[in-house]
């Protein structure tokens, strides 16, 4: 538990280099090596690590690795209540603005289930989700735009996630190099785990309370 009433990363203004891939996707997914992992900040609340995180990114959109561990139960998800699952959900601001605290149209909330889509209810699913109380949304997401895996695992599952620059309004690596960037783990075994401050603080709809991702070329393979 932490030890104050305000979270040590409420106090800090954190920013995470993610390093450039040309091929983020194929059929056998992202392939993120460890080079590409973010760091977590879950330690200066003397906080488990439950989730680890790599990203990439190109002039195509941005990839994401996610290994979940510490389960000893499977994830409850289904594709008709996609808000109710266990699963990984993701912000991101094309224009990292952080003096704001509602959500504009560069402002993204993506969710994603390991398992639960398809007939069988065992295939992952993505969604973009609507930010609440923002000012306006985003463009809709075209069926199958975002290219998603997933492998269940004894102790969790991982996710390998790619969105196309197609489901980011407004993305241009040139012009915008830095994106406003969140991520929290929801899960009824594990609990909340955010990138930056979690509840009650409200990281899901104040984009002045999410990190930046630094689009940095010239690092990754």
């Amino acid at each position: 538990m932490p030890d104050s009433l305000v979270p040590t990363r409420f106090l800090f203004r954190f920013s995470l280099p993610c390093r450039y891939r040309e091929n983020l996707w194929s059929a056998k997914g992202t392939a993120l090596s460890e080079e590409f992992r973010l760091a977590s900040f879950a330690e200066l609340e003397n906080l488990p690590e439950k989730v680890e995180v790599r990203a990439a990114w190109s002039e195509a959109g941005v990839a994401f690795r996610v290994q979940v561990g510490g389960k000893k139960q499977a994830p409850w998800c289904r594709a008709s209540k996609p808000e109710d699952s266990d699963g990984f959900q993701v912000w991101i601001d094309t224009r990292d603005v952080h003096n704001v605290h509602r959500a504009n149209r560069f402002c993204h909330q993506f969710l994603f289930l390991p398992t639960g889509g398809g007939r069988n209810l065992d295939e992952p699913a993505a969604f973009l989700v609507p930010i609440h109380r923002a000012k306006e949304l985003p463009h809709p997401l075209k069926p199958g735009a975002v290219k998603i895996r997933s492998e269940m695992r004894r102790d969790g599952y991982s996710l390998e996630v790619f969105l196309p620059a197609e489901a980011l309004t407004g993305f241009d690596a040139a012009e915008h190099p830095r994106l406003g960037f969140n991520y929290a783990l929801l899960d009824r075994e594990l609990g909340e785990h955010a990138l930056t401050v979690g509840s009650p603080m409200p990281y899901d709809e104040d984009p002045s309370l999410w990190a930046t991702l630094e689009l940095v070329k010239g690092l990754g393979a």
